[in-house]
């Protein structure tokens, strides 16, 4: 009898959602290996890569340069993106820098790549989160999200995908 009523514990447990907090914080969504998220500005919908063993988060930059602005470090970069119909987008971005982190490769080289803050729509929801700016164009995906945007929003079934919304709602009058 002890292991039935553990065996409907466990089944009221896993059908429980994983929100864990006010309707302000709707705690964490299941989320494919691959979902569509948005980014603000521009407005452009794309895949993404959900990869629970890159930290840092990583876009899809060209043309990156470091310039000073009123003294602070900022970065010019074109992001180069295909959209979730395969069109192809360049948009020219700048962006204060936000640190410079050091990549390790499975080669076991190392490359610095400096981050930048980005905006962006994931399951509805509008974040912003660090991206490092890295050619990307040897990925299938222009946008790969890192441990340190999925903790505390998602938790990722690596057999599923697009289970999640990409757009955020519209901002209320």
């Amino acid at each position: 009898m002890k292991r039935w009523h553990g065996l409907c514990a466990a089944v009221l447990l896993l059908g429980a959602p994983l929100s864990h907090g006010s309707s302000k914080d709707p705690g964490k969504v299941i989320a494919g290996w691959i979902e569509k998220v948005s980014l603000v500005d521009p407005s452009v919908t794309l895949k993404a890569k959900l990869d629970t063993g890159a930290k840092t988060s990583s876009i899809h930059a060209t043309n990156i340069e470091q310039f000073k602005r009123d003294g602070k470090r900022w970065m010019a970069f074109d992001l180069v993106l295909t959209d979730v119909d395969g069109k192809q987008h360049s948009v020219h971005m700048e962006r204060p820098k936000a640190r410079r982190v050091a990549i390790k490769h499975t080669d076991g080289e190392h490359d610095r790549r400096a981050v930048v803050e980005l905006d962006i729509c994931f399951d509805g929801r509008r974040h912003t989160t660090e991206f490092t700016l890295a050619d990307r164009s040897d990925y299938i995906y222009n946008v790969l999200l890192g441990r340190e945007f999925l903790q505390g929003i998602a938790v990722v079934d690596p057999e599923a995908t697009f289970l999640t919304q990409a757009d955020c709602p519209a901002p209320a009058p």
